[in-house]
């Protein structure tokens, strides 16, 4: 194809947009439109989908409206080509092919990388990509390009590559690492949706899943590529030899990942203590363990430190979590009347639990009084300790208040020495 003749089939193509046949087409690829909604608004139904690939926020968002466009046109095209001038759909065409390329890619980034500032910037190149094909495609200089780029070739082992073919090779290899990512994506979402005690087991599979997807993927990309695969024997042998030496703390903290994940000694929502941080696990990645403190921090603990470091977990069998507070009252306080009541008001705590019921002891006679422990039992620590401890105070200071019970202060005992008998000497004055 020449630029000359490139040129006069821009000229047959404007020629043919401007008479009546092309109005038939427009109202042709109106009714593709309108039918390609239906059909998406039938399958999607009543309620919105937030977030879903196929369906969008608003139907003509998502990647299934456009595809389905695509798919009437070029069967209206294929009826038409007998019966009027081909002028619009060899525009609309290239159009909707593109917008569902950009589509599909924009909302499986979007699922795959919710906050990804650098999916952003993909997003956007892959959008100007897809447009600028379009309208290299639509003047006919798209064919020439290629033509030109399949010449220039050079030699790779025993293969000869072009760049045209490096260049397919490459989207192709990204379409189907995209596919992949869609998938898991999916997967992970259906194993975790209304997971509750077996989350954690739900999430060892869906990293299982991703990993294998990838590796799919991968394996797919290299094929489309032109790359030999049995020079992954060699790049096996060489990542052995580098996990063995250099990535030996990566490759554990993997294996510890899914050990954790297998062994359910750890779960997502467990109270946990590990290296003198205590909070609550959010996440379990192949890699790391997300640990969110009560008061907002978040810690990134690596999976082999929780294998191989020791770690309290306050929720592995039982989510009651006992507290104690401790409280003095004055010697000669009626403790056989005190402490009922003292039970009654700390069982009337909210947040205070019935079984195990709360227990007042007498701990110790200190030195300023009489020293009383009272013990109680939560069952929600994931929404903090402190509150509970301080309602409890605050209803036994009320209480005391009420009963007139003393709480002693300091007291110490001062005694004066008398000053030695002066001893006078005989015949002294």
């Amino acid at each position: 194809m020449t630029p000359t003749l490139s040129a006069a089939e821009i000229g047959q193509l404007a020629g043919a947009l401007l008479k009546p046949s092309a109005l038939v087409e427009l109202g042709i690829f109106a009714g593709c439109l309108v039918l390609a909604w239906a059909i998406v608004r039938l399958l999607r139904g009543s309620t919105p989908t937030p977030g879903s690939t196929w369906f969008g926020d608003r139907i003509i968002d998502g990647a299934l409206f456009p595809g389905l466009a695509l798919l009437l046109a070029l069967l209206a095209r294929w009826l038409l080509q007998d019966v009027l001038p081909i002028a619009v759909f060899k525009l609309v065409v290239p159009i909707l092919l593109s917008l569902a390329v950009i589509r599909l890619t924009v909302r499986v980034l979007s699922v795959t990388f919710p906050n990804s500032a650098l999916m952003r910037i993909v997003e956007r190149s892959v959008s100007w990509l897809a447009w600028v094909a379009m309208v290299l495609w639509v003047t006919g200089v798209l064919p020439l390009l290629l033509q030109e780029l399949d010449e220039i070739t050079w030699k790779l082992g025993s293969t000869q590559v072009s760049v045209r073919s490096m260049l397919e090779a490459t989207i192709t290899a990204v379409m189907a690492l995209l596919l992949a990512l869609w998938v898991s994506s999916l997967l992970e979402a259906r194993l975790l949706q209304g997971a509750t005690d077996n989350i954690s087991i739900r999430k060892m599979a869906a990293n299982a899943l991703r990993a294998v997807l990838l590796f799919m993927g991968l394996v797919f990309a290299l094929s489309a590529a032109g790359i030999d695969l049995t020079a992954l024997g060699v790049l096996g042998g060489a990542l052995g030899v580098g996990i063995g030496f250099g990535l030996q703390k990566l490759a554990a903290n993997y294996i510890s990942g899914f050990v954790i994940l297998a062994e359910r000694s750890m779960r997502i929502g467990d109270i946990v203590r590990v290296d003198n941080f205590e909070g609550r696990i959010t996440d379990i990645t192949t890699r790391f363990t997300v640990i969110r403190a009560l008061n907002g921090r978040e810690s990134i603990v690596p999976n082999e430190m929780m294998i191989t470091q020791r770690v309290e977990n306050s929720s592995l069998a039982d989510p009651k979590v006992g507290l104690n507070t401790v409280v003095q009252v004055a010697y000669g306080t009626d403790l056989d009347a005190l402490m009922p009541r003292m039970l009654e008001v700390v069982a009337q705590v909210p947040r205070v639990i019935d079984d195990p019921a709360p227990g007042v002891l007498l701990s110790n006679f200190a030195a300023d009084g009489l020293e009383l422990t009272v013990g109680f039992w939560i069952a929600d620590p994931d929404k903090g300790l402190l509150g509970p401890r301080s309602q409890v105070n605050l209803a036994l200071l009320k209480l005391f208040d009420e009963m007139g019970v003393e709480i002693p202060f300091p007291q110490r005992v001062l005694r004066q020495a008398e000053p030695p008998a002066r001893v006078t000497a005989p015949g002294a004055p």
